[in-house]
């Protein structure tokens, strides 16, 4: 008989993790596991407050599909029984691992894409003032690709300071929705003269229209504003590209239809992640061969990862083996 088995893990943050939205020291997740008495798949999600999820929440869904995938619960079922979030995440993540495992064949092959390879990710630096975020990026200026975490006001002195800290590193800029209509032309200016490659969500995700109006050399991506499908044709052009989380999309399944489908509109891609361990961004890996930029650097930010889990070599992660997942 096949049974569903849900719990909720606390990993600790190497210090802190701090975002326009606020600081954690420890990513809390819930991982969901399907067995057939023989076998078993598991998946990771992170509940996200900001799209109204909780712990507690996200643990009850996952564990009201117990009857449904004891009945022999599908991705295709899974997708049109819940809606995107982190709980359909996880189960879809769990049902991929164990039909991977079932089949004697790697998830990349029934998902039909080829092998994933070791990829760069970004190496995220916390919110701070600018004369932390500089120390910070410079003790990062190794890694190729940063992601900066921006918060609003005084964001031009942490771009430069960031720059100063790290001249050679390519720069991506995540505002969390933190600039206004007020901050957007200082804020990309001040990107463009630090040679950022990319903003993330810079306005809020309820008010992002007036990107349609403005003129930009830098790509500009949406994160908040886009979770699944559902949400692309409301981009019109204000995005040039979409960062696709496992978490938002509701699963792998979902993602990868997700990004079929932004290709299709001429949009770029960034393959995301909430901070979670390597379990979670297994699945998020057959992802990266279809992304211009990556950003799986959850383990790296923790103070312990999850054994076995992801091989780095500095900002170069490795597909997973089967042991963690797939």
């Amino acid at each position: 008989m096949i049974r569903l088995a849900v719990a909720v893990e606390r990993w600790p943050i190497a210090g802190r993790f701090t975002i326009s939205r606020g600081s954690r020291t420890e990513a809390v997740v819930v991982v969901a596991e399907i067995s057939d008495g023989t076998l078993a798949g598991r998946g990771e999600c992170v509940p996200y407050a900001r799209y109204g999820e909780t712990v507690e929440g996200v643990r009850d869904l996952i564990a009201a599909q117990g009857d449904a995938v004891a009945g022999g619960l599908t991705r295709d079922d899974l997708l049109a029984r819940m809606p995107a979030g982190a709980a359909r995440n996880a189960l879809d993540c769990a049902l991929w691992d164990l039909e991977a495992k079932r089949r004697g064949v790697r998830a990349h092959a029934l998902a039909g894409l080829a092998a994933p390879v070791p990829v760069t990710t970004a190496y995220t630096l916390s919110l701070g003032g600018p004369e932390e975020m500089e120390a910070a990026a410079r003790a990062a200026a190794a890694r190729p690709l940063l992601k900066v975490k921006l918060g609003g006001a005084g964001d031009p002195e942490r771009i430069a300071a960031v720059r100063r800290g790290a001249p050679a590193s390519r720069l991506v800029v995540d505002a969390n929705e933190a600039w206004s209509p007020a901050t957007l032309a200082a804020n990309l200016a001040a990107c463009a003269a630090a040679g950022v490659a990319l903003i993330e969500q810079p306005l809020p995700a309820d008010d992002d229209a007036l990107l349609s109006r403005v003129a930009r050399t830098i790509p500009i991506c949406a994160d908040e504003s886009l979770h699944d499908r559902a949400g692309l044709d409301a981009l019109s052009d204000r995005y040039d590209a979409i960062n696709i989380k496992l978490d938002k999309a509701g699963g792998l399944t979902e993602a990868l239809l997700l990004a079929r489908a932004a290709r299709a509109r001429g949009l770029s891609i960034m393959v995301g992640c909430m901070l979670g361990t390597s379990l979670a961004m297994a699945p998020a890996m057959l992802l990266a061969g279809l992304a211009e930029v990556v950003d799986l650097d959850g383990p790296l930010l923790l103070a312990r990862d999850r054994t076995p889990g992801l091989r780095f070599e500095g900002s170069v992660v490795h597909p997973p083996e089967p042991e963690v997942w797939g």
